[in-house]
């Protein structure tokens, strides 16, 4: 708790109130990206040679040092360590000791901190007392926890090698301007490094500020940052092309379906997935209206996984007899688990039909939509006294009475 209270005193000195649209001038510190820079600057390995120069016999000595202390001490294979010592020169363990016991205090697991150095070998060289620490406390202040903070930085550490004052807190000083908490700025953060690392004049204020033009209201615009910022930081005028798209194809920029269908259109990835889903829910007998009524409804179901809509539509027209194209009008339950809410509810649904105490038109939105609590009631404990083992059936114990 000490790490987050020293981190938080300097952080809530660039705080300000979120505000649309969003203007270059809402963070305190408004620097040009050019001073976007690592606090610490190697030359390139070839200088170390230059004065004085060494002896061949030295550098090799100095080669197999460093391979030998990223083989023993990072946990790199010998062909990595390699790699990295084409970027990095030791003389001794002892700077590369204090990065290294920095990571492991901050709960760095082994495997973690070798691909950290096999992605920034770089860093081993790194004051780990003035230049890492001050970035760890940040990320920890401002509600990072230990575990998110090693798997980020072990998956990408490019954010280590940025300068805190020049380009990480402008970044978290902007992204609270927006969020507006702490919580908002984990999430994206866990989406994505890069928003801490981008120069957010470039794209995220162009786009914001678009969004609030056409009508999308603060708290969709905080939703699709949140929790989908790589679309908010696309190009600025592939973005108005997605917005234009959405709001043609029938969005309405005031619902929370509208940032929802930006997410789904955004991207090659995205729009590769988008074309497949298209593809999977045509081959069950959807129409291009059906496909685009269950977009609309829910966007996301266009980014399913062939796999999800075969198992979900295969149960439900196979063994449920339904109409696939009934199902285009309920398509949340395309995101429900099979294994632990369908087929469990749709077991009591059978078992009560055969017994006459339900009809058999229930409908999807009845059956699957309610939250646990309620189904029970209506459909479990409504008829225990009847069929007793009927919550057997839910549970999965039996299959059949």
């Amino acid at each position: 708790m000490a790490v987050a209270a020293q981190g938080s005193s300097f952080v809530k000195l660039f705080l300000t109130k979120p505000s649309f649209p969003i203007t270059t001038t809402t963070t305190n510190l408004s620097l040009p990206p050019t001073n976007r820079r690592p606090l610490f600057v190697f030359p390139p390995p070839q200088a170390h040679l230059s004065s004085p120069k060494k002896s061949p016999k030295h550098e090799q000595q100095r080669l197999s040092f460093t391979i030998s202390y990223l083989v023993d001490s990072c946990g790199l294979s010998p062909d990595h360590a390699s790699i990295a010592a084409r970027k990095l020169s030791l003389d001794s363990p002892e700077r590369p000791n204090t990065v290294l016991n920095l990571l492991r205090d901050h709960g760095f697991s082994t495997s973690q901190i070798s691909s950290l150095v096999k992605k920034r070998p770089v860093l081993l060289l790194a004051n780990a007392e003035s230049v890492l620490l001050p970035k760890l406390r940040f990320f920890l202040s401002i509600g990072v926890s230990k575990s998110l903070l090693a798997r980020t930085l072990a998956s990408d550490p490019t954010i280590l090698t940025r300068s805190l004052l020049n380009q990480l807190i402008p970044s978290y000083n902007f992204l609270k301007s927006v969020l507006d908490a702490d919580d908002k700025i984990v999430a994206a953060l866990r989406r994505t490094t890069w928003i801490f690392l981008e120069d957010h004049t470039k794209n995220l204020v162009p786009n914001i500020n678009h969004m609030s033009e056409t009508g999308v209201p603060g708290k969709c615009i905080q939703l699709l940052l949140t929790h989908f910022p790589e679309a908010v930081m696309q190009k600025s005028h592939e973005f108005r092309e997605i917005t234009k798209q959405a709001k043609e194809m029938g969005f309405n920029p005031q619902k929370t379906t509208f940032v929802l269908a930006i997410h789904a259109l955004s991207g090659k990835g995205n729009r590769s997935i988008w074309d497949k889903c298209f593809e999977v829910y045509q081959r069950w007998g959807w129409s291009e209206e059906d496909i685009m009524c269950a977009f609309k409804k829910h966007p996301h179901c266009m980014m399913l996984s062939e796999r999800k809509i075969n198992r979900t539509m295969e149960f439900l027209v196979e063994e449920m007899k339904m109409a696939p194209r009934s199902i285009a009008g309920c398509p949340v339950v395309l995101f429900f688990s099979l294994d632990k809410r369908i087929i469990p509810r749709c077991s009591v649904v059978k078992v009560l039909v055969s017994k006459g105490m339900v009809k058999e038109d229930w409908s999807l939105t009845s059956l699957l939509v309610p939250v646990e609590k309620v189904f029970l009631e209506k459909l479990v404990i409504k008829y225990e006294e009847e069929l007793p083992e009927l919550m057997d059936v839910y549970r999965g114990y039996t299959t059949k009475l």
